[in-house]
C-alpha cells in the first residue's frame, strides 16, 4: 500500500487544517488507518486512529475535541480535521494503515507509511 500526506502549512494558533491520505491499493477498506506526528526533537506520537468502516475511532488526549479523523473508503482516501490549532500542534503528520480492521494507537502495530506532511501553528 502506498501512501500519500497532502494539506499540511503554515497556520495561526487557532486556525484549522484538513489533512488527506490517499492511498494507491483498491482494498483500502481492509485497512485500518492511524495518524501519528513527530514535533522537532520529539518521538513520534500517536494521533488519531480509524477501523476499516469509519465506525470506531479513538484520539490521543492532546488532540481530542479539536482533531477529527474520518475516511470514504469510496475514493481511498483518509482525512484528519484540525480546527484550534495550537503551536504546540507543529510537527510533521504521518498517515499509516495496517494489515488489520481494527483500530491500534503504537506505532509498531502499522505496516505502511506515508511521507508526512509539514503543519506548522504560529503563535
Amino acid at each position: 500500500v502506498q501512501l500519500q500526506a497532502s494539506g499540511g502549512g503554515l497556520v495561526q494558533a487557532g486556525g484549522s487544517l484538513r489533512l488527506s491520505c490517499a492511498a494507491s491499493e483498491r482494498t483500502f477498506g481492509n485497512y485500518a488507518m492511524g495518524w501519528f506526528r513527530q514535533a522537532p526533537g520529539k518521538e513520534r506520537e500517536f494521533v488519531a486512529t480509524i477501523n476499516w468502516s469509519g465506525s470506531t475511532t479513538y484520539y490521543a488526549d492532546s488532540v481530542k475535541g479539536r482533531f477529527t479523523i474520518s475516511r470514504d473508503n469510496a475514493v481511498n482516501t483518509m482525512y484528519l480535521e484540525m480546527n484550534s490549532l495550537k503551536p504546540e500542534d507543529t510537527a510533521v503528520y504521518y498517515c499509516a494503515a495496517r494489515d488489520y480492521s481494527a483500530v491500534a494507537t503504537a506505532a509498531t502495530l502499522y505496516n505502511y507509511w506515508g511521507q508526512g506532511t509539514l503543519v506548522t501553528v504560529s503563535s
